[in-house]
Parts: C-alpha cells; structure tokens; sequence
C-alpha cells in the first residue's frame, strides 16, 4: 500500500495531455504492456524542443495525443468528464483507470513508461476513498486517526493535493475541517492544492479552496501563478474566480510571460477583457521582448488584437530582435492580423536586426496576399537598404505568384544582393535569376528574364549551373535572352569556355552549346603543341570531398587548365574521340596537340577522327564558318531569316550533312 501511495502523486514532463484511461479497463495486461511500448517509443523520439516548452507563447508538441492506442474503447466504461482535461507535466505521472476489482496503472520509470495492475484492495485507503470520491469512508478514515494526513509522500503530496487534483469536492471539505492549516501547502514543485486544481480545471474545487482562504497568488517552481495556469487552459469560470478573490494579474512565469500573454495565446476575448479591466499591463514584455500586442498579431487573435490596440497598445511593438507585431503577423502568413495593424497605420519599414522588412518575410514565406497589401506601403528605398531584394527571397523559394506579383509592382530584376548577403552563399549568387536557375525553376526564370533581367551580372554565370544540373530547357531559355555561352569560371582559370568543363559527357548539350556560338577553337590552342607535354598538374576540383567550383579566393591560381588536360582525366577520358569529332565541325583548320593525338593513338576506332583533323577543310565548311562569325554569337539564332535557301540554311544551323547534299 506504501507503494501504492508514493507513486500516486510522481510527475510528468511538461505539455502533455491527460487521458482517461478507463476505456481500456477490459484490456489484458499483456495488450497493456504493448500499448505501454509503442507510446514509450513515441516518447523517447521526442526532440528537446517537443519536451519543454521554449517560448511562453508557444505550443508544445504533444506525443501522446498522436499516438492513440490501437484498441476499441469499451461501451461499457466510457470516458470520464475528464478526458480532454489539460494536465500540466509538472503535476503528476501516474495515471489510474478503475475497474471492478483492479487499478491500471501508466508510470513513467526512467524515461519510458510503464504499466501495472494492482488490485484494488491494495492501494492506500486515504488515496482510494479520494479518488473513488467516496467522502463516508474518509471521514471514517480520519476519525480512527490510522492515517497522518500531514505527511507528504516523497513528491510532497499531502492527501489534500490528491483530492484537490482529482476534483472531489467532497473530500477537500473533510480534509480541510480536518487540516485546515494545510490548505496552502506545498509540492515539492511548489504546487499549492489551489494550482493543482486549477490545472485540471475544476471549478469547484477551485471555489471551494478559494473561499476557505487559499492565497491565488502562490506560484509554482516555474513562477506560475494559478491565474497564469487557468489562463493557459483558457477557463473563464476560473480566472473569474481567481480575480474575484484578489489574483494579481501582472505576476510573471520565469520566462517573463504573464497571464494576459496567456489569454491572447488562446486567442480568449472575454479574459483579455477581464485581466486588463483587473489591471493587466499591456506593455509587459517577456523574456524575448514580446509583449500582448506582438502576440496577438504573431497568433492571429484577431478580435483580441483589435481590443488590445483600442485600449492603448503599442501597434509597432518590437521583440528583441527589432522584428515588429507587423513583421511577425507577415511572418507566419497571418493576413488578419496585418490588415488589422495596417489599417491602424503600423509602420512597415521597421526593419528586424537583419535589416530585413516584413515583405522581405512575407515574399519568402509564400505569403501574396500580405505582399499585396505590403508592396504599397514599403519604401522602395529601405528594400534597397536592406541589402536584398524580395525578389530574391521569393525566387530562392520558388515562391512563384509572389515573383510575379513583385514583377507586376515594379521591382527591379536586375537587384543584386550586397556583398554581405551574398557572402551568406557559397557560391556567392546576387541575383534572383541565379536562384531560380539553382532551383531549376523554369517559370521563375522565364519570368524574369522576359522581365529584363539579365543573364550575365553574377560572378558565376547561370548558364554554368544550368548546364552543370544538365538543364537542357533552362540553357535554351538563358542563351535565346543573352547569357554568355563563353563565360569562365572564376574559381578556376581555363583557356577554354568553362561550359566545356561540365558537358564534356554530354554531346548533346555540347553540340547545342557549340550551335550558339560556344568558341570551339579555343579548345585547340594548346601552349605546348606537338611537343610532349609535362605531367598534368592535379587541379583542386575537390577539397575535403566537396566540389570547388565555387571557391572564391583572394589570390586565384595564376595556372590555366588546358583543354587537353580536361579530357585527359579518367572521367572523360573514354570520350575523347568523340568529342574532339564533335568539335572539328565547328571548327577551320586546327592542329592537334601531342596529348590529343596520345589519345586518339590508344584507340583504333578513333583513327578516322585524327585522319579527319589532319585533311583541309572544304570550302563550303570554311563559308558556313565565316558566315556564322560575321553573323555574331548574338544573332546566331536568326539565321532562318537570312534570304537563303532553305537547305543552305538548314546547314548553316547544323541541321544537315554533308554539304554534297545541298549541291
């Protein structure tokens, strides 16, 4: 029975929901014990952050809940009141459900749960008549003086704490004529028999207790108040109570938060009203600089947030981190709350500690109908400020009806990041094109680039990335609006375009690439030539097993990477020879160097290639050679407009061969 009687009142982890389990009263033990494993599995996966509640205005995950048994309850034993009963996990870890003639028993045993069933004549009898509410037989109990009702079990409960959280009023009256003294003590988490029902909202009780004198003000180990806990389980009955037998309500939790950050949390209208007419103070702030006003827009209690800038709130509020109530109702996407605070007038250039403004937030998070109504009111120059554009935010995260609602107001697609923002990136992009290419976002780019953007302001080129991920679609899309077919790699000097760096697999993306005017001739021109070359020095492509394509150094390396040095490395190698038939198509008369024609030796089937590289060119190759250069990289694509003839034109674009067949 001693037994019985200490773990009645052990505790639990904060947030977690109480459940009656008398539903499973006709269960087995063994079918118990299984339930018992799969939520102590739950529980144990639980993260840090799921197991204490961080923010005063957050809501804590609750494992339990997600995790149901999987049985049938029984008709037979339906839930009690209670079910849906809040449970703070600082009051008890314990749970009982009662059948005829045995306890079931839930206790957490180093960190995992556990079941027992103990029959029903072996618990404490105080503990038993309390919680079966049976007031005769503890008034019995008492008279016979077999039980020392001031002696607390190892968590500090006295049988008044057991009664109060149980919610028999019966047995709190007898306990108290009895022990009239002990109406305010304590647990040994501080917890008054008033907090303890409170917790787990019953009226009565907590009348009761507050009628025979229980102080409303004692806080609990975390500093909460009883008008705090009723607050965070948004009971009316309670707080009104609690207020009407003189409950401050300007008390603060460790955390700073007081009840009316609790109220607005629970986005409960009739408490705000009672705590401030009370005297709640709406400029008190908690440990994160939040305060009643930043709350309500940061949950969307709309009516509450309405009522709270009518009596007097701060409509620019700002946390610690400067974000404003604005900012944060922008944040999380919570349209009310900023129409609300925009026709109060808020300001929305206030900028958090990063710079950043609520449509910066806004745009990343997805939200157009806040950047709608923000894009208005912003200061085009404080965007500029910022440092980084909306734009940015909504192509990095392929927030498309944003990027066009941005587009349609006028911001500029050719804004680039500051040097700080950019440096936030490895690759050090500063411009939203280059995020929609990174994203592989075809309609954001699409929308940018026929907006003006252009294709060529970033340190490393799009093009490179979009032929790196092997985009076929977006290097069509970039080089048709003007990016740079021949642009290099800055990280690593070549003699060569640095497209050839990442599509030398790819014959392909090569020959379109070679179609748009990429320099073919720049891949022969090889400083050692026929001599035998010296070994290949083995470029960084790789540091620590990461790609260094986009390490950028103060001092780049002064060594050119040769071509031949390129297709030499193991991974392409097995290319060579049709690669280098690829490119003597675009091509007059080159010589090949000692390393290529190495190459071209080590396999038969590639000698027509090098007999190929040593013949003249042909005239009509020459022609359509010459004519693509006067044409220029830029109007390479117009050659269909050319008075040719159609087949002259089809080989001039590549498209037919030989030229026998156009004589």
């Amino acid at each position: 029975m001693a037994a019985a009687s200490m773990t009645m009142a052990a505790s639990r982890t904060a947030g977690e929901d109480f459940e009656d389990f008398s539903a499973y009263a006709h269960l087995s033990q063994e079918q118990l014990l299984q339930i018992a494993i799969e939520r102590s599995l739950a529980d144990t996966n639980l993260t840090p952050w799921q197991n204490q509640q961080v923010h005063a205005h957050m809501q804590p995950a609750d494992p339990i809940a997600t995790q149901r048994p999987r049985c049938n309850p029984n008709p037979a034993n339906p839930p009690s009141e209670n079910k849906s009963a809040k449970i703070d996990r600082n009051v008890h870890n314990h749970i009982f459900s009662k059948d005829q003639d045995r306890v079931i028993a839930w206790t957490r045993h180093n960190g995992n749960l556990q079941v027992t069933v103990e029959p029903m004549n072996d618990l404490d009898p105080v503990l038993l008549a309390i919680w079966k509410g049976n007031a005769k037989a503890l008034r019995d109990i008492i008279h016979s003086k077999s039980k020392n009702l001031d002696e607390p079990n190892k968590d500090g409960w006295l049988p008044l704490h057991e009664s109060a959280y149980y919610g028999s009023v019966k047995c709190l009256k007898i306990l108290l004529q009895a022990k009239p003294e002990t109406i305010n003590k304590r647990t040994n988490k501080s917890q008054t028999p008033l907090m303890l029902a409170v917790c787990r909202n019953h009226v009565s009780c907590v009348e009761y207790l507050l009628e025979h004198g229980a102080d409303p003000n004692l806080a609990n180990s975390q500093w909460e108040t009883p008008l705090y806990k009723a607050c965070d389980k948004a009971n009316e009955a309670i707080v009104e109570l609690l207020l009407r037998f003189g409950a401050s309500p300007i008390k603060a939790c460790v955390q700073g938060g007081t009840p009316l950050h609790e109220a607005v949390r629970n986005k409960k209208l009739k408490i705000s009203k009672m705590l401030i007419k009370a005297g709640a103070k709406l400029c008190a702030r908690n440990i994160y600089g939040i305060d009643s006003v930043f709350m309500a827009a940061q949950c969307n209690a709309a009516e509450v947030l309405k009522y709270l800038i009518y009596k007097g709130g701060n409509i620019n509020t700002q946390a610690n981190d400067k974000a404003s109530a604005l900012f944060e109702a922008s944040k999380n996407g919570n349209a009310e709350a900023v129409e609300i605070l925009l026709s109060k007038r808020a300001d929305v250039n206030i900028a958090n500690k990063t710079g950043l403004l609520p449509i910066h937030v806004a745009a990343k998070n997805g939200y157009d109908s806040i950047v709608a109504m923000l894009i208005p009111r912003t200061s085009m120059v404080k965007v500029r400020c910022s440092g980084i554009s909306s734009l940015h935010f909504a192509a990095e995260n392929n927030r498309d009806s944003v990027l066009e609602i941005l587009i349609e107001a006028g911001y500029d697609v050719n804004a680039k990041m500051s040097d700080d923002w950019s440096k936030m990136y490895e690759d050090h992009r500063s411009t939203a094109l280059y995020s929609a290419v990174e994203n592989r976002n075809i309609e954001a780019a699409t929308m940018l680039l026929e907006a003006g953007a252009d294709p060529n302001l970033d340190i490393f080129n799009p093009l490179l990335v979009a032929v790196k991920k092997g985009s076929m679609e977006m290097v069509a899309l970039l080089l048709k609006h003007g990016a740079n077919v021949n642009a290099m790699l800055p990280t690593h000097p070549t003699s060569f375009p640095a497209v050839f760096v990442f599509c030398l697999r790819y014959i392909v993306m090569m020959k379109y690439l070679l179609d748009n005017g990429c320099d073919a001739q720049s891949c022969f021109n090889c400083q050692y030539g026929s001599d035998p070359h010296p070994p290949i020095k083995q470029e960084q492509w790789m540091r620590n097993g990461r790609e260094t394509m986009y390490y950028l150094n103060d001092n780049p390396p002064e060594y050119c990477v040769e071509f031949c040095e390129i297709i030499s490395t193991p991974s392409v190698s097995s290319w060579v020879g049709p690669i280098i038939d690829t490119l003597l198509d675009y091509v007059g008369n080159v010589k090949l160097c000692f390393r290529i024609n190495e190459h071209l030796d080590s396999n038969k089937d590639w000698a027509h290639i090098k007999e190929r590289s040593g013949l003249p060119c042909t005239l009509m190759h020459l022609c359509r050679l010459k004519i693509r250069q006067q044409l220029g990289i830029r109007r390479l694509c117009q050659i269909s407009a050319l008075p040719l003839p159609g087949r002259l034109i089809m080989f001039l674009s590549y498209e037919r061969e030989p030229f026998e067949e156009i004589m």
